[in-house]
């Protein structure tokens, strides 16, 4: 229940942002945070990252719908008894959330965090992103591990 309660804040924090975005900027706007580094830039999305699959939308509702059963089976089945997984399929839940709901509901993703990084503006995302992005890859450090940990145990 506890990484559920984690997507749920991931869900809420992310749709916050993601409001307080839409009431206070236009889109294109851009307000410094770290000169030439983070900025906030009010962006919209109609794909997934880097706006592959633009204007998709019917595709994403399906795609969403089929990992969320598949990393709720995973939670179920596993996750609610290691810590380190559920952890990270609770990231992958609120962050899978975060964006279905703002396709559901605007049509388009709202993106506001924008990176550059030794001068490459990397491209804009928001708190939905970064969460599946670490969630996933929290659960490839949990794979990696416990392969590990099964071909010691194999060895022996």
């Amino acid at each position: 229940m506890l990484y559920y309660l984690l997507a749920v804040i991931v869900l809420i924090f992310d749709q916050l942002t993601k409001w307080l975005i839409v009431k206070n900027m236009v889109i294109g706007q851009s307000t410094e945070l770290i000169p030439n580094i983070l900025y906030f830039t009010s962006s919209r999305n109609r794909g997934a990252a880097w706006s592959i699959l633009e204007g998709q939308r019917f595709f994403f509702f399906i795609i969403t719908a089929v990992v969320l059963v598949i990393v709720i089976y995973y939670m179920q089945k596993m996750g609610r008894f290691k810590p380190f997984l559920g952890t990270a399929l609770g990231l992958v839940i609120g962050g899978t959330l975060g964006n279905f709901i703002d396709r559901l509901f605007r049509g388009e993703v709202v993106d506001f965090i924008h990176v550059y990084i030794f001068k490459y503006s990397y491209p804009i995302f928001n708190v939905a992103d970064s969460s599946l992005v670490i969630g996933v890859i929290l659960i490839l450090i949990y794979m990696f591990i416990e392969e590990k940990k099964e071909k010691k145990h194999g060895n022996q």
